[in-house]
């Protein structure tokens, strides 16, 4: 199944994605800086609710990766989620950011934020997986399946840089006034709610599954299986684990770096402009380096990247003058990096069938999405607890020293080292685009072996 697929299946991909991200990088981006400015929530406790709900959240994945692989319905069996299960998601979004004074009762407020935000990270996996176990059925060539992870980037980069524009600004207009801003997101997110769900739609409309196969009962202890069986899944997962800790660490503290490094939380916006900017102007430039060097070479220059300049926005001044072209760098090699890691779990499906003889999309693809949920939360209690530690506190107008240097520590020491860890442990990755190739011709000829045997054993008509 080496399907090519068109301008509108790639763009309905994407289009998924920049639905998933009103829910994902809204959070990421203004959650923390959304409990501790407007909910008026300590970083520590902060930093404790993101973690247990988060980890406890992870758990989600692995069963919604079981009930996509016992899925089957004339529509697919995950095109279905994007339009059935979306609606509570997005709803779910607008509750998260609409925290109850609790007449000034934190407790209550804190026990609200993990309720709100353990029901989003369910209702994300039972979207998200089935969304990026689609890749899976669209495509096998190894060039289509980098184009796609290409146009899935698009989705974060245009949701990133749309949220930026639309909500950074606030910050620091409201940053007198929580209640304003309290109402401001209650509405913009009612909105964003609109909006991704037609992004969804457009996606369910224009994506097709191109392979189907029968629905297969596969347990929990059986998706555990799926990674002890997996030698490349395992090495990814963790691989990712540590290296998305410190990106999803920038994504959390861009806010606070943008308000309290560079004084204006409008200042976002050109930083987001400057990184997924990068992002934009190497997407048509990736194919080619896969083409031509391979995906697992590709990766580790993006890598690279990430540690050099990663390191720079440590040390930067802190003007805007200087600070955007380092982020523009950081994002030309950090789009590089994260584009690839989907189409590395593609490719772990079809080793998962080669070494099993059991494909399970769902399964693999929820492993893959625990991990990733896992360094989300990290990445959250990571900047909470550095904020603890630095002394920040949102009620000061100017933050001590301390919490400033936390900030840029975070934002840019973070990634670098984070990254080098989590390149150092992807050494051991052992598929090749040679290796893949040879083994999905491997699989195609068991297929039609079994098929031939299936003709043989019917009884005459």
């Amino acid at each position: 199944m080496t399907t090519k697929l068109t301008l509108r299946t790639y763009a309905g991909y994407a289009a998924g994605d920049m639905a998933n991200n009103l829910a994902f990088s809204m959070q990421g981006m203004f959650l923390l800086i959304y409990y501790t400015n407007v909910v008026g929530l300590d970083p520590a406790g902060v930093a404790v609710v993101l973690l247990v709900v988060r980890i406890i959240g992870a758990f989600s994945d692995l069963v919604a990766g079981r009930m996509v692989d016992l899925t089957e319905t004339r529509w697919g069996r995950f095109r279905p989620y994007l339009v059935f299960a979306s609606p509570p998601l997005l709803l779910m979004s607008v509750a998260t950011f609409t925290v109850p004074a609790f007449g000034g009762n934190q407790t209550w407020q804190y026990l609200y934020a993990a309720t709100t935000l353990s029901l989003l990270g369910m209702l994300y996996s039972a979207v998200t997986i089935p969304y990026g176990s689609l890749a899976t059925v669209m495509t096998k060539d190894p060039v289509e399946r980098a184009r796609l992870g290409v146009w899935r980037m698009l989705g974060p980069v245009v949701t990133m840089l749309g949220l930026a524009v639309i909500v950074s600004p606030q910050i620091t207009r409201y940053a007198t006034d929580p209640a304003a801003l309290q109402s401001f997101l209650t509405r913009v997110t009612l909105v964003f709610a609109v909006v991704g769900f037609l992004l969804y739609w457009f996606c369910f409309t224009s994506t097709h599954e191109a392979e189907r196969r029968p629905a297969r009962a596969v347990t929990i202890l059986q998706t555990f299986h799926t990674l002890t069986r997996n030698r490349p899944l395992a090495i990814l997962c963790v691989s990712d684990l540590v290296f998305l800790t410190g990106l999803f660490g920038v994504h959390g503290a861009m806010a606070y770096y943008a308000t309290y490094v560079l004084g204006d939380s409008a200042t976002m916006v050109w930083m987001i402009v400057a990184m997924n900017g990068a992002s934009l102007a190497t997407m048509p430039v990736i194919p080619r380096l896969v083409g031509r060097f391979g995906k697992k070479s590709t990766y580790y220059v993006g890598a690279v990247g990430i540690v050099v300049f990663g390191t720079a926005v440590f040390f930067v001044p802190p003007t805007l003058a200087a600070v955007i072209p380092v982020f523009f760098l950081f994002g030309l090699f950090q789009s590089i990096s994260l584009s690839l890691a989907f189409a590395f779990q593609a490719d772990t499906v079809e080793y998962g069938e080669w070494r099993t003889g059991r494909r399970t999309e769902g399964a693999t693809y929820a492993v893959y999405s625990f991990f990733r949920k896992i360094s989300q939360a990290t990445a959250g209690a990571v900047v909470g607890y550095a904020l603890a530690l630095g002394g920040f506190s949102a009620t000061l107008t100017a933050q001590p020293e301390s919490a400033v240097v936390a900030i840029r520590a975070v934002v840019g020491l973070g990634p670098a080292v984070f990254a080098l860890l989590g390149a150092a442990i992807f050494l051991a990755y052992p598929l090749t685009d040679v290796r893949y190739r040879r083994m999905v011709e491997e699989v195609r000829e068991r297929h039609v072996v079994r098929e031939s045997e299936s003709t043989l054993e019917m009884p005459p008509g």
